[in-house]
């Protein structure tokens, strides 16, 4: 029968899905309820819900509940256990804050967090209330939240441009995306306009200012429709994911990326969060592209800073971001479409028509279509913010270029000053030249002088020098001399040829002069890779590890580079020479949660450091803190990327060092427990041959006619109990080197185990006299595979143990179930138990249940236990007994028993 490929599910897909489940096992889970505007009902539905969970048994705590004087949602907090706020002291005023810290110690089942997108005052731990909600996640708390559609960042400028009001308050759509449940509360708009009349949204004065502005018949509505149609497309990926996890076949095509493309004006951000809303809807991954030519490296830096902060909003809206460079445009943004195989690209649009370099003369809409007929372009409207502000914009820009120009007058100014005086120089070589050469050779000294200047200060330079070179050649030596004058009009056209050829080659002297300039910045990348790379390969030690990164990037990135290694216990350790500013609180929460904090994030920017955890295949192997000489500095994509390429190697060097370790360890271990055990196989040999001699003489004694006195009969006895109690330890010693060298051989056979328990309870009958003894055996309990002899030995073994740290008349209880595809017996007893924190180390050879004891026994007896149970393949671990004292748990597969014969028959 033929196997329909088209019906086999991706094992690709279905690796991906099984991981996505896995680390969202790990998390806590994310409930949003999500209307149109305030006043829907999501905090009345989140607390109706949180009662009936309450109802139902489950501990439920109030983190933050902003009732906003609403009585029927303030009569739904009454009785529930809410979280006391944080106060934190703002300006003159204290303000009251969700106190993360306490709702981590409390670590409830599930906590309610209302108002998501709400910004959380200054000193607070995050700057926004959803990274709390990510935090407490991350430590496996259940979170109910509400959310508006208006706080959502890829709707913010629409919302805006309905109602005429920006928010302020926005979060990242993946946090939507990436909730657990999305709930929505929806609601007619004229029965919320019905609620705001009768002060159930906001109180009365607050409700007729809502009413005439942002509450509005015409706002709601088209809130509601952005609302339920978001929500369509949260519902859209649910079902997409069920068909994955049911491994049906899809009924869609591939769908392209997207790519974006942003300009260096101000409705760039429009253009990114369209872009993000169409790749959403799409179910397309995306990426936003900015291309940097000659032109564009002289932009102000306040319109360069603002293009990074345009990348870095379109990174937080998952985008995989990239600043290009080339001299057309065009032809970059094709060539990266083709490597990347986009279909689609999406462009924004000025009030001329033209693509967003509104300076380019040439359509660049027009250049890629006629490059690449093959791609979709799609071009984006201006908002109508950006248009009502554009005269702002404009003025702005004025100001920004003004203050960048008059910042940097010294250097433009010498700069022009070098290229006027290079043609007066040129004028003053060709003096004496006069009577020599024709006017031709003179024109070429000039048209060489451009060219110098070209490659030496740029285009702007090499155009003065054109100018003033023809106007030197024209006044010094074209007839009549001395004088502007032109007697022949041929000589217009020589100068008319030298001014073309003069800008012709000045552009393209400095084309080449910055192409060799981003050559050279990516040949200094490239070679501080490989230098890295080469000197991380040779070293054998964490310190020079420490030392090799820390001058690489202070040499590479002009930065001050500090490198944490975290201890046994997972807590970094404080670098020996105080750093300034280096804050290791920051450092261990960075560490501990595996995410960037600090200069560039969302997580306390206002910090001067960048920390960056080292993360390793196996896990996080340090911390590496970097202070820019510029803030600016850590937002260029290019910049973070190859430092996350070199914090990469860092942490694999670390880890490679770190195995090694272990591997040396190891190797001394394996060759120091042969030693061990070789020994022990020995001296057990040697010592069994003469410990039953004397066994047999003292017992000789004992028997010896005339009979001896009691003394004397009293110290036979005592030479025989010693004998055998160092001959049983020398037995243990044997028969631990046996198991460990895999000489023992298990005699399986299928076996009752009520009957092995019988077995060593009449064999330690002598040692339970003083003690109480009760078995809790399940009944009909099947065959099991084992060693009876074995097993019998573990038995024994605990039990000697529970009456060796047990008072006399304790309780001593062994206990046998059956648990999924495992026999799972118990040891346990009412006694002072196990030393706090020892429950492990117990099992270990020659460890004691107390480090000093009078007590016989040199801590054999549970290692052996352990062994033996290891060998049949099941698994032995202590824990405190229900009954207060300590309990030894092991279990044995179960298997399955042969069929047993029909004896009616």
């Amino acid at each position: 029968m033929a196997i329909n490929s088209e019906q086999r599910p991706d094992p690709d897909v279905l690796l991906a899905h099984v991981q996505e489940q896995e680390r969202r096992a790990m998390r806590g889970k994310l409930r949003i309820y999500f209307g149109a505007s305030a006043g829907v009902g999501k905090t009345y539905a989140m607390l109706t819900a949180a009662r009936k969970l309450i109802a139902e048994g489950q501990q439920v705590l109030v983190g933050v509940i902003e009732t906003h004087g609403r009585d029927e949602t303030a009569a739904l907090v009454d009785g529930l256990e809410v979280l006391p706020p944080r106060a934190i002291p703002y300006r003159d005023k204290t303000l009251s804050e969700f106190d993360i810290d306490a709702a981590l110690e409390r670590h409830p089942p599930l906590i309610l967090m209302d108002e998501l997108a709400h910004s959380n005052a200054a000193g607070s731990r995050h700057p926004k209330r959803w990274q709390d909600v990510d935090e407490l996640l991350s430590a496996g708390i259940d979170v109910y939240t509400t959310v508006n559609v208006q706080h959502l960042e890829s709707l913010n400028d629409v919302v805006g441009g309905i109602t005429g009001i920006r928010v302020n308050e926005t979060l990242p759509d993946k946090v939507f995306d990436e909730a657990d449940e999305v709930m929505l509360v929806d609601i007619p708009a004229d029965e919320l306009l019905a609620r705001l009349k009768s002060g159930r949204v906001y109180q009365l004065p607050q409700a007729e200012r809502a009413a005439k502005n942002f509450f509005r018949k015409g706002n709601l509505i088209a809130l509601r429709e952005l609302a339920l149609r978001r929500t369509a497309d949260r519902v859209e990926d649910d079902v997409q994911a069920y068909r994955i996890e049911k491994s049906i076949g899809s009924i869609w095509k591939t769908d392209a990326a997207l790519m974006a493309c942003i300009g260096p004006d101000g409705d760039a951000d429009h253009l990114v969060r369209s872009a993000a809303r169409l790749a959403s809807q799409m179910s397309a991954e995306w990426h936003a592209v900015y291309v940097e030519t000659p032109q564009l490296q002289r932009l102000p830096s306040a319109q360069r800073e603002r293009i990074l902060k345009t990348l870095k909003l379109a990174q937080d809206l998952g985008a995989t971001t990239a600043v290009l460079t080339g001299k057309d445009v065009a032809l970059a943004i094709v060539e990266y479409a083709h490597s990347h195989n986009f279909s689609r690209v999406v462009l924004g649009r000025n009030s001329s028509s033209k693509w967003r370099f509104a300076w380019q003369h040439t359509s660049h809409l027009k250049n890629i279509a006629d490059y690449a007929p093959d791609l979709d372009l799609i071009e984006v409207g201006q908002s109508r913010a950006s248009t009502t502000d554009t005269e702002n914009e404009k003025n702005t820009v004025s100001d920004n270029i003004s203050e960048f120009a008059s910042s940097r007058v010294p250097a433009r100014h010498w700069r022009y000053v070098y290229a006027a005086l290079a043609s007066v120089a040129a004028g003053l070589i060709a003096t004496p030249l006069f009577e020599v050469f024709n006017l031709v050779n003179i024109a070429m000294l000039f048209l060489l002088t451009v060219v110098l200047v070209a490659v030496k200060f740029g285009r702007g330079p090499s155009v003065l020098s054109t100018i003033i070179g023809i106007a030197v050649f024209d006044f010094f030596f074209v007839p009549p001399r001395f004088s502007f004058a032109v007697s022949d009009f041929q000589y217009l056209m020589t100068f008319a040829v030298m001014l073309v050829v003069g800008l012709i080659t000045g552009h393209l002297t400095a084309d080449l002069r910055y192409q060799a300039r981003v050559a050279s910045h990516r040949e200094s990348r490239a070679r501080a890779l490989y230098e890295f790379a080469r000197d991380l390969s040779g070293v054998l030690l964490a310190e020079q590890i420490s030392e090799t990164t820390q001058v690489i990037i202070q040499r590479a990135f002009r930065a001050q580079a500090t490198l944490l290694l975290p201890d046994d216990g997972g807590h970094l350790q404080a670098p020996a020479l105080p750093v300034d500013g280096l804050d290791m609180g920051i450092a261990q929460w960075a560490f501990d949660k595996v995410e960037a904090a600090g200069i560039g994030t969302d997580t306390l920017p206002a910090s001067n450091f960048f920390y960056l955890p080292l993360v390793a295949p196996m896990r996080t192997r340090g911390l590496l803190a970097i202070q820019p000489e510029s803030k600016r500095w850590i937002m260029i994509p290019e910049q973070r990327q190859q430092l996350d390429t070199f914090a990469a190697l860092a942490a694999i060097a670390l880890e490679r060092v770190h195995y090694i370790e272990v591997a040396q360890d190891a190797l001394i271990h394996m060759e120091s427990e042969r030693l061990r055990n070789s020994l022990l196989a020995a001296l057990s040999h040697d010592l069994r041959t003469p410990l039953t001699s004397l066994v047999g003489i003292s017992e000789s004694l004992a028997m010896s006619k005339p009979a001896l006195a009691d003394a004397q009969l009293h110290m036979a006895q005592a030479l025989r109990d010693e004998t055998l109690r160092l001959s049983a330890l020398v037995t243990n010693l044997l028969d631990m080197a046996r198991i460990e060298s895999g000489e023992v051989k298990l005699n399986l056979q299928w076996q009752s185990f009520e009957e092995i328990v019988g077995t060593s309870l009449r064999i330690c009958s002598e040692q339970l006299q003083t003690h109480k003894v009760e078995t809790r055996l399940q009944a009909a309990l099947p065959l099991i595979n084992f060693d009876a002899v074995l097993i019998e030995r573990v038995l024994c073994n605990l039990l000697e143990n529970a009456c060796k740290y047990t008072p006399a008349n304790s309780l001593i209880s062994i206990a046998a179930e059956l648990n999924g595809s495992v026999l799972e017996a118990k040891v346990y007893d009412n006694g002072p138990g196990l030393p706090a924190g020892r429950e492990e180390a117990v099992f270990e050879k020659f460890t004691r249940g107390e480090r000093e004891s009078a007590l016989p026994g040199v801590g054999l007896g549970l290692a052996i236990c352990r062994a033996i149970i290891t060998a049949h393949k099941g698994t032995m671990h202590a824990a405190a007994s229900p009954n207060g004292g300590a309990c030894f748990v092991f279990t044995l597969p179960l298997g399955t028993p042969p069929a047993m014969p029909d004896l009616e028959e």
